[in-house]
């Protein structure tokens, strides 16, 4: 080989790779992503260690549906730095209620088959405009904004979990799951 051929070689395997870690950089943080389940806050959906593909741009084509699990700052005067992950529940404007082991949006149950029943009663409460009520599926086992005081505004609000990857015995869609009764 002579030394431009070399040259040219080492120039061109440079490239391909800067390109490459340019566009999984920008995947990662605009696209797609992968998470780890830290807690037990979202069993038995999800369970500590199960990694999920968060989709990190469809809000910026959609609202939050009730039942789409979200992964967000949580609101500052809660003082974490880590992400949470949870389930939106209550929507702007509805009035939200949880007694006699249920969820209620405007008076009407919600059907959760994927939540453990709540033991405690919270509410009601009005969910105010660009903000988010939402719940760990572990309802009793979990720190969401029954506790927090504060609520949980679209800005914080960083993607969508699509999917479980690994295990790889439990991977699987995640669906909204939740209707009114």
């Amino acid at each position: 080989m002579e030394k431009s051929d070399i040259k040219a070689f080492i120039t061109e395997t440079i490239s391909i790779i800067v390109i490459a870690v340019a566009l999984s950089l920008i995947l990662r943080y605009f696209v797609i992503e992968a998470r780890i389940i830290p807690s037990e806050s979202m069993v038995p959906t999800l369970k500590i260690s199960d990694r999920v593909l968060v989709n990190r741009f469809i809000y910026f084509f959609k609202d939050p549906q009730r039942g789409d699990i979200v992964i967000f700052d949580p609101p500052p005067s809660l003082h974490r730095d880590e992400m949470f992950i949870k389930r939106v529940i209550g929507l702007p404007g509805e009035t939200v209620e949880m007694k006699d082991g249920k969820v209620f949006i405007n008076g009407k149950a919600l059907n959760e088959p994927y939540a453990v029943p709540l033991n405690y009663t919270y509410g009601p409460v009005t969910v105010p405009q660009d903000s988010l009520l939402v719940l760990g599926d572990n309802r009793n086992a979990s720190y969401d904004s029954h506790q927090w005081n504060a609520w949980l505004t679209r800005d914080r609000i960083k993607g969508k979990a699509m999917a479980i990857f690994w295990p790889v015995g439990r991977a699987s869609l995640l669906e909204r799951g939740v209707s009114f009764q």
